[in-house]
């Protein structure tokens, strides 16, 4: 008879823990992003709502790197209360798809750690291609071209181009549609090694800055 109640009193305990437990439920914890052309940063924001019967406190806010940084208005979530988590991405120089994490870790025995993931998906306002060019040891040291085309709905008139090695010369020409340059890259020679970062300038707005690399192989050396 005791082991009966002692069974039946667990059972009950449990029901009741079950039924207490905090649970911190997120509208969803995967985000796809569009970031406008040109912009500096972005930011996620993530709803959350509390759905249980305790209030969740949550511990920390985690972002994966340096680049992106994580804000919640408060740390503590009563039963039935919503909130948000954003979390902001300095995009920089960067391009192409960037996919980030924040971790939310809270008190909540059934998930203390929820893993959050933007994807952000940043246009270029120039498409530099190719980024790099070079020469190999003693081959004729005649220009070669990189072509800078503004993207779509994006206006460029003008494009600076500025070399770090003064051995390397680097000329801007129209290209064949509007919005689009030749930037015609020569060494001096190609007797021996060097190197220059080509700093691409368009009269874009916002202001942005693009690079492209050109050498002069050692001797010997094979392509790329």
């Amino acid at each position: 008879m005791n082991g009966k109640r002692i069974w039946f009193l667990g059972v009950l305990c449990f029901a009741i823990a079950a039924t207490t437990q905090a649970a911190l439920v997120f509208e969803k914890t995967e985000l796809d992003l569009k970031p406008d052309l040109g912009a500096s940063k972005v930011d996620a924001v993530f709803n959350y709502e509390n759905k249980g019967d305790a209030p969740v406190h949550i511990k920390a806010v985690k972002p994966s790197c340096g680049c992106t940084t994580a804000a919640l208005a408060k740390n503590d979530v009563a039963p039935g209360e919503k909130g948000t988590i954003t979390a902001t991405f300095n995009i920089g120089d960067r391009t192409g798809v960037q996919v980030k994490t924040v971790m939310v870790e809270t008190d909540d025995p059934k998930t203390p750690q929820t893993v959050l993931t933007f994807k952000a998906t940043i246009a270029q306002m120039l498409e530099v291609q190719p980024n790099f060019v070079f020469w190999q040891a003693n081959e004729p040291a005649q220009p070669k071209t990189i072509i800078a085309k503004a993207a779509k709905g994006v206006t460029v008139k003008k494009v600076d181009v500025i070399s770090s090695n003064g051995d390397f010369t680097a000329k801007v020409e129209p290209g064949s549609t509007a919005g689009e340059f030749k930037i015609q890259v020569q060494p001096k020679d190609t007797t021996k090694p060097l190197n220059a970062t080509l700093t691409i300038k368009p009269d874009a707005a916002p202001a942005k800055v693009y690079y492209a690399s050109a050498r002069v192989m050692p001797p010997g050396t094979a392509k790329p």
